[in-house]
Parts: C-alpha cells; sequence; structure tokens
C-alpha cells in the first residue's frame, strides 16, 4: 500500500465532499431563493435558502461524533465508504427534487432533510480523510501529505464553479427551470470514481497496532472530553477564523456581488475560478511549510493575512471592476484562508492520540464551525441589510474571528512537538519488555 494511493483516495472524497458544499451553496443564491421559496423578495429568499444551508451544518457535528465513533472503534476506511454514499446519495437526490410550483410547501421540506442528511456525511468525512492521509504519511512529510486532503477544496471549488458555469450557459430562465439539477446529478460518477478507490485501500498501521494491542477506546467522545478539554476548545477558536473567511468569500460574496452590487454573477464566479486556482498550490506549499517551521507559525500567518486585508478585501469588490472584484476573492480566499488550510489538517490530528483521533478532530472542525461559517452567509446578509447596503461590517466580522483565532494559538502548544506524535513509529515498533531485575 503506498502513501501516494492512500493520498488519492483522501483527495477524491474530499473532492466530493467540497463539490456538494459548493454546489449547495451557490444555487441557494441562484436558484433556490426563486425555486424553492418564492413567496419571499430575491434578498429575503435568499436568506431563507442560506438558512437551509446552515441545517447541513447543524447536523454536521452529529456525523462526526457518530462516524468519528466508530472510526475510532471499527477502522477509518469503512466510515469513509459509507459517509461517502450518503453524500453522494443526498447530493444526487436534490437534482431529483421538485420545485415548489410542483408541490407546494413539501419541496423546501424535502430540500432541508436532504441537506441535513448531506450534512451528517459530510460530518464525518473530512475527519477520516485526514485522519488516513496523515496515519499512512512519514512522520517528517506530515504536514504535506495532510495537506492533501485539504486540496479538495480548491478541485471541488473548481469543479462546482465549472457544473454552475455550463448549466448558467443555457441561460437565466433555463437554469431556473431544468438546467441546475445536471450538476447535482453529476455527482454520481464522482461518487462512483471515490468508492472505486476506496475500496482499494487499507487501514493505517497504527490503527491496525491498536485493534492487535486491544488498546481501542471505549467511548472516543468521553475520552476527548475528559482527556484533552483544553486543547480542543483552543483548536475550535482556531478553526474559527478559518472557517468564516473560508464560506464567506465563497458564498455569500456570490449574493453580495449578484444582488447588492448588481453585477453579472460570471464576475464572482470567475473570481472563485482564479482564486480556486491559486488556492491549490499555497494550500500544498503552506502544509510542507509547516513541516519546517511548525505548524502555529503558518495558521497565525493565514489569521494575520484574513485580518489585514479585510477591509481592502470588500474595497475592492466594492469598486464594481471585475478585475478588482477578483483580485479581492482571490486575496481573501486563495491567499488568507487556503494558507489556515494547508497546516490544519496536521496541526488537529497531532493534538491528539491515535485511539480517539478520528473523533477529537471531527469534534473540532465540525463545532468550530457552528457559531462562525454555518451563520456566517445569513449573518453578513442581515449585516449587509441592516446597514444600508454597506459591506464594512462584514469586513469587521473577519477581523473579529481572526483576532480569536490568534488568541487560540498563542495558547496553544506547537502540535508537532507533542508527546504522542511519534506514535505511529512506536506503536510499529514497540519497546521490548523490561528485563526482570537479577535477584541477588
Amino acid at each position: 500500500m503506498t502513501v501516494r494511493r492512500v493520498t488519492a483516495a483522501s483527495v477524491v472524497g474530499a473532492v466530493i465532499e467540497w463539490y456538494d458544499f459548493f454546489l449547495y451553496a451557490t444555487m441557494a443564491a441562484l436558484v433556490f431563493n426563486r425555486e424553492f421559496f418564492p413567496t419571499f423578495d430575491p434578498l429575503t429568499g435568499t436568506l431563507v435558502a442560506f438558512g437551509t444551508f446552515t441545517a447541513g451544518f447543524v447536523t454536521r457535528p452529529v456525523g462526526g461524533i457518530i462516524f468519528g465513533h466508530y472510526g475510532d472503534r471499527l477502522g477509518r476506511k469503512k466510515m469513509l465508504v459509507v459517509t461517502m454514499m450518503i453524500m453522494g446519495g443526498a447530493t444526487f437526490a436534490m437534482g431529483l427534487l421538485p420545485t415548489y410550483d410542483s408541490i407546494g410547501v413539501w419541496a423546501p421540506i424535502l430540500l432541508l432533510l436532504l441537506r441535513m442528511l448531506q450534512g451528517i456525511g459530510l460530518g464525518g468525512e473530512w475527519g477520516g480523510a485526514a485522519v488516513l492521509a496523515f496515519e499512512h504519511a512519514p512522520g517528517p512529510r506530515r504536514g504535506m501529505f495532510s495537506s492533501w486532503p485539504q486540496t479538495g477544496v480548491p478541485i471541488g471549488l473548481l469543479l462546482s464553479t465549472l457544473g454552475t458555469n455550463a448549466a448558467s450557459a443555457y441561460g437565466d430562465e433555463a437554469l431556473r427551470a431544468w438546467a441546475w439539477r445536471l450538476p447535482f446529478l453529476f455527482s454520481i460518477v464522482l461518487v462512483a470514481v471515490g468508492f472505486f478507490v476506496r475500496l482499494r485501500i487499507s487501514e493505517p498501521p497504527v490503527f491496525e497496532k491498536l485493534v492487535e494491542n486491544e488498546n481501542l477506546a471505549r467511548v472516543p467522545l468521553l475520552e476527548v472530553v475528559r482527556s484533552h478539554p483544553r486543547l480542543t476548545v483552543l483548536a475550535i477558536g482556531v478553526r474559527f477564523c478559518e472557517s468564516l473567511v473560508f464560506i464567506l468569500y465563497n458564498t455569500f460574496i456570490l449574493t453580495y456581488v449578484t444582488t447588492v452590487l448588481g453585477l453579472p454573477k460570471s464576475v464572482a464566479l470567475n473570481g472563485l475560478l482564479i482564486a480556486a486556482a491559486v488556492g491549490f498550490p499555497v494550500i500544498l506549499l503552506t502544509g510542507r511549510l509547516s513541516d519546517r517551521v511548525g505548524r502555529r507559525p503558518v495558521l497565525a500567518l493565514g489569521a494575520l493575512i484574513s485580518a489585514v486585508a479585510a477591509f481592502p478585501v470588500f474595497a475592492m469588490i466594492d469598486t464594481g471592476e471585475p478585475l478588482l472584484v477578483w483580485a479581492g476573492i482571490l486575496l481573501g480566499w486563495g491567499i488568507g484562508a487556503c494558507t489556515m488550510f494547508g497546516p490544519e489538517a496536521a496541526f488537529f490530528a497531532e493534538l491528539y492520540p491515535a485511539r480517539v483521533r478520528y473523533t477529537g478532530m471531527s469534534i473540532v472542525y465540525q463545532f468550530g464551525v457552528l457559531p462562525a461559517g454555518a451563520i456566517a452567509p445569513a449573518v453578513a446578509t442581515s449585516l449587509v441589510a441592516h446597514f444600508d447596503d454597506s459591506s464594512w461590517p462584514v469586513a469587521l466580522y473577519v477581523v473579529v474571528f481572526a483576532v480569536i483565532a490568534l488568541l487560540a494559538l498563542a495558547f496553544s502548544p506547537e502540535s508537532s512537538k507533542l508527546r504522542h506524535n511519534g506514535e505511529c513509529d512506536m506503536l510499529a515498533t514497540p519497546d521490548p519488555p523490561p528485563v526482570p531485575a537479577a535477584r541477588t
């Protein structure tokens, strides 16, 4: 079993996860506000549509706890196959949903239920994929290999944006009538590829050793809460900034650019494509850099960029000039968020021993998004509406959460130096039993 094959298996699941995520967020702004919530004006309809978007985040911690528990008890690979089927199946089913005109109130209800089911699958996916890559990677290069699943973000964004652009090519009327369904139905192709790849990988050696030694945690969630409360809270604080910046610049921006600034949706979509193209190497470079200088300095750099760039980003976007809009999205998302995204998986993985790693990472990742990224589009839309279409409150929103992340990092240890980081190597070649002292 090569590390490259495991990395590919981790990446393909992450691509599906983020393809589903971005596709739903984009269509919530462009289609769902009118086709599933037509009784509201466009901005209010978008706000309600983002409410269903948030509902998926509410169920993500449920999925993280469920699949984290069984991933630490039964194995990483098994859970990753299940989560991928749930995610892809829910997304495919969205492409078959009747709209409000066909079945009335049942349309938004079914959309909400599928979004919640999608959230459960998403909740267990990231932690498992990141753990799989981390535990198969050689010790000195865990940051680099753990950053590869993170590239599912720009790849998923790229694919979903291309899918949205392709559907939009039929015209706005066709997009709302039927073309929006095509990218959702396409997700089944990604699931088939991912299913084939993941069936060909094995469990990490460290997990197999835990099974052999009968050293599995009985209730991983309780062990995380009892043994690692401080590190978990600090890690959630670090996650706040990345999740807010990440989601804000690729979901709310679509609404802001089209509804408030009155620009064609292609302006924001093309900006996201450029940011995705730049974000891909940024993630890999910062993951590799964290192997050399540590996780904390790189994460702090990303949070600092996000804070300093917040007001300039929105100033550029407010000009309405496509080149400046693209530059703003690129700076905020492709550089700010992706700089944090590169070392993030290794940082979270190193905070926990292998027996509770899947659960610990899932808790941090899914709970860390609730007060920040999950509600970010709705909060930002409300702020803009309340302050007469002004963007400065949204920029301040970003700064506040960047400061929270910097404070959390200030009190966090350098994860690559924690005691259990070498446990993969230690478990693979356990110490010999002590020699009994000679009797005198």
